[in-house]
């Protein structure tokens, strides 16, 4: 496998809040995307939280040989833990009591994948075949879209855009989707905060990561064209390629 990773501030923000990470446990690859939110400093004091709450989970549970249900345990739990540092960080600190954060994971183990979501930071699986959203965006306009009264289009230009319906932090449950799906040798898996997919379409994703054949430097370019057009948010993504 080949890992690659970008984050960049973008044009507008004064602080990047994205948070990202990868990392080797047993025989998993692990990868793990977090777009904070919550006003100066909040927000990326709880993404960088969730990555290190949530990557200190999986060294800690993942075993050799765990079924796909004994993974989603995992994960979810590792997700909770993170939901709760986070809330534990507001409580000792008043000036980031309003921050919060998406995530979006990926344990690979050989064809397997598992994807978990909270938020609208999006996970792809990318390959010969095309461009499929693995994940699935908990907002207000990705509501829309799921109930058929707003296209994928629509949505990316929709005033109300950044509003979302999950995160950590905000409340004391959370609640995460988790996605089971196998990959193929030359598959490409995306993580990516909505500072990508908000100018960049799912075809120009495609066409750069898998038609291109250049995936050293892919990201590098997708973030370029966000930036062409304003780049009006942190730009984060990770690339892994089965090969």
């Amino acid at each position: 496998m080949r890992i690659w990773s970008i984050s960049d501030i973008g044009l507008v923000r004064h602080e990047n809040q994205d948070a990202c990470g990868t990392m080797l446990i047993e025989d998993y690859t692990a990868a793990v995307v977090c777009d904070g939110m919550g006003g100066t400093a909040g927000g990326a004091v709880a993404s960088r939280l969730a990555v290190q709450t949530y990557r200190q989970q999986l060294e800690k549970n993942l075993r050799r040989h765990m079924t796909a249900q004994q993974l989603r345990e995992v994960s979810g739990y590792a997700i909770a833990a993170a939901n709760r540092a986070i809330r534990q960080k507001a409580l000792e600190e008043p000036s980031v009591h309003s921050m919060g954060t998406t995530l979006v994971a990926a344990i690979v183990s050989g064809e397997n994948v598992l994807i978990s979501n909270v938020g609208d930071s999006r996970a792809y699986l990318l390959g010969s075949g095309g461009i499929q959203q693995i994940s699935k965006d908990h907002s207000l306009v990705g509501s829309m879209v799921e109930q058929g009264n707003m296209t994928e289009q629509e949505a990316r230009r929709h005033p109300n855009r950044n509003l979302i319906t999950r995160a950590l932090g905000p409340e004391e449950n959370v609640l995460d989707d988790e996605f089971s799906c196998k990959w193929k040798q030359g598959d490409y898996l995306l993580l990516c905060t909505d500072g990508l997919v908000n100018t960049v379409s799912d075809q120009e994703l495609l066409f750069e990561i898998v038609h291109t054949e250049d995936p050293e430097h892919c990201l590098r370019r997708l973030v370029d064209i966000s930036v062409s057009r304003g780049a009006p948010d942190n730009i984060t993504a990770i690339l892994m390629q089965n090969i």
